[in-house]
């Protein structure tokens, strides 16, 4: 195997596979990233067994070969590479000699077969999006998502998949988040449970510009562009029926400055308990006072203007839950509907002109006297 690459080119292909090599594994082939130098370009690869990735950059190529190298050394070296061209070569054996500049550097690899097949996803029957929308949906939902053990099917993004448009759901049990996008000649009805960790991916390695072609077999899914491929593997079982927790008859209505708010509640935060993060509000004509009391700490109290529509009445929240939500609200202004301190609170951007709809919600917290 013998190449030559510049820096810059070398960088690109390396950030979009690392991230898929698992920091911590008992194979040691899956810390490895495959190199394999074909005519005119280099492909990588990298692999978790649960997601892979896999990209192809230009290079000008001697002799064509193939090894797997150590991910993390492979990173740090042509990060502290001078901006120049870099030459690979190996002699058959598995120790590649790396040259930049007046830099030398041998790398012990171990042997292309021991890297695992990547899944087999068949293109024929696929469909197309923008990576745009796609990254949009990601940007917005995925941060619901559980990081529990205890209900594996909420630590995955649900995307259905209707001809006329995309919805991707997360949820966590205290907070959803949800977003329609509308697609023109999408895919036919799916529903898909994805891991939040390879939407991640995909929200990185794409170049918004590009449109993305999408397959699945009977339990992953593929992604690929010109040069780039992303699989993954599905999450198995029903996602729970989330349209039930979403309030059709919230009479209550709360205008507010997103910031003012975040502020506010950071600085409740600051005394709220850390275990609940219980923080109390109270709404009245034209007025949210946020409460905040800690028995072993301190108390805490602000008013914050905002626009209030409906009778007076306290809730209490988690101030963890609702500060995520709001900062992935994409409006200065956030509208917040309520019924009563039981049921669940939603919270929309006001004043987006995007085609996309956005609702969240937050479970509310019992209050205790």
């Amino acid at each position: 195997m013998k190449f030559t690459i510049t820096r810059e080119h070398l960088q690109e292909g390396l950030a979009a596979v690392a991230a898929s090599v698992p920091a911590k594994t008992t194979l040691p082939v899956l810390s490895n990233i495959l190199v394999e130098a074909q005519e005119g370009s280099l492909r990588l690869s990298g692999t978790d067994l649960d997601i892979a990735v896999s990209t192809t950059v230009a290079a000008s190529v001697e002799e064509e070969g193939a090894i797997t190298l150590p991910a993390r050394k492979l990173v740090e070296i042509v990060r502290e590479m001078p901006s120049a061209a870099i030459k690979f070569s190996s002699a058959g054996e598995q120790r590649v000699t790396i040259e930049c500049a007046r830099s030398k550097f041998k790398l012990l690899g171990l042997p292309r077969e021991e890297f695992p097949a990547f899944p087999s996803v068949s293109f024929d029957d696929s469909w197309k999006c923008s990576a745009q929308d796609l990254q949009k949906l990601i940007g917005h939902v995925a941060f619901a998502a559980s990081t529990e053990e205890s209900r594996p099917i909420l630590n995955g993004v649900l995307w259905e998949l209707r001809p006329e448009r995309m919805r991707m759901v997360a949820t966590n049990g205290h907070r959803l988040a949800r977003m329609d996008v509308p697609v023109e000649g999408g895919a036919e009805n799916a529903d898909l449970i994805v891991p939040p960790k390879a939407l991640e991916q995909i929200r990185r390695v794409f170049d918004s510009e590009q449109e993305i072609e999408i397959a699945k077999s009977e339990n992953h899914l593929g992604f690929r562009s010109a040069t780039t491929q992303i699989f993954t593997r599905l999450i198995e079982g029903p996602y729970p029926n989330y349209e039930q927790v979403i309030p059709r008859d919230n009479d209550k209505v709360l205008t507010a400055d997103k910031a003012a708010l975040t502020a506010a509640l950071r600085r409740m935060m600051i005394v709220a308990s850390d275990q609940t993060h219980r923080v109390r509000v109270g709404l009245s004509n034209g007025s949210c006072k946020l409460s905040v009391q800690t028995p072993d700490l301190g108390e805490a109290q602000e008013e914050v203007t905002v626009t209030y529509d409906g009778s007076p009445m306290e809730i209490g929240f988690n101030a963890a839950y609702l500060l995520e939500v709001l900062k992935y609200l994409p409006t200065d202004e956030v509208r917040l509907t309520f019924k009563s301190p039981e049921r669940a609170t939603t919270l929309e951007p006001v004043g987006w002109d995007d085609p996309a709809s956005y609702l969240t919600l937050v479970m509310p917290l019992r209050l205790v006297d």
